[in-house]
């Protein structure tokens, strides 16, 4: 029995081997002749003013940092992407989406910043139509040349509103100064010209004075009281007097 065995073990080993050998493949060698093939100048510039055959890097004009920049956002966006969804879908779903966003988030930022600034400029806007004063630099000269302004003063101190009777009495003080000829009352014109055309009279330094409290009560938009205004129209009525007289 055990003999049987063997020979059928060694019998059908030397099928397989047969058969193996039948099946193997010849392999048949190429003995054709190789012809090389020229092109001459004339087609070789047909290739070259074809833009299709122009293999050249092309430069990006960019800047460095906003490359960088994207390169940066856009390899945290994907990492983010492909812990969430995985690597396969994070880079097929989202390809064209990874791209157009730096330049969304560019424009939200953009946006963001105008929307800041608009706000802060119309919040500052209405914060000095708040505070705004009663009179206006166009209204300075009406008021100079066709207002009664010891009247404008009178009413403002029955309206305790102390500050705008000093930017009357200073208004006026610059009428006197002006029909007396000793100062040239033009718009343009700053209080500071008004003191170096008063450079070389007595009435210099009693108008530096009152242009020194008229800027700090009215530009400093400081609240004073009728105390605080007895105070400084002293200095104001001593100027007047000494024009009127001069």
């Amino acid at each position: 029995m055990l003999y049987r065995l063997k020979f059928l073990l060694i019998f059908s080993l030397f099928c397989k081997t047969m058969v193996a050998q039948n099946d193997t493949i010849s392999v048949k060698l190429d003995t054709a002749s190789l012809i090389q093939k020229t092109i001459d100048e004339r087609e070789l510039e047909t290739f070259r003013e074809n833009p299709d055959f122009n293999y050249e890097v092309a430069k990006n004009s960019a800047p460095e940092w906003w490359i960088a920049f994207k390169n940066w956002l856009s390899n945290l966006i994907i990492q983010f992407f492909e812990w969430l969804f995985g690597v396969e879908q994070a880079v097929g779903a989202f390809n064209t989406f990874l791209k157009v966003l730096p330049y969304l988030l560019l424009l939200i930022l953009v946006f963001i910043l105008i929307k800041f600034f608009i706000n802060v400029n119309a919040r500052a806007v209405s914060f000095n139509k708040k505070n705004q004063a009663l009179v206006t630099l166009s209204e300075e000269e009406h008021i100079i040349k066709n207002e009664d302004v010891q009247k404008l003063i009178q009413q403002a101190l029955e309206e305790k509103n102390y500050r705008l009777a000093i930017r009357y009495y200073y208004l006026y003080i610059l009428r006197l100064l002006n029909e007396k000829e000793l100062i040239s009352w033009e718009l343009q014109k700053t209080n500071a010209d008004y003191n170096r055309e008063l450079e070389k009279t007595v009435l210099n330094k009693p108008f530096a004075q009152i242009t020194r409290l008229y800027e700090y009560i009215w530009y400093g938009d400081f609240p004073i009281d009728e105390s605080t205004y007895r105070k400084a129209e002293i200095n104001f009525s001593s100027l007047k007097v000494a024009v009127q007289n001069g």
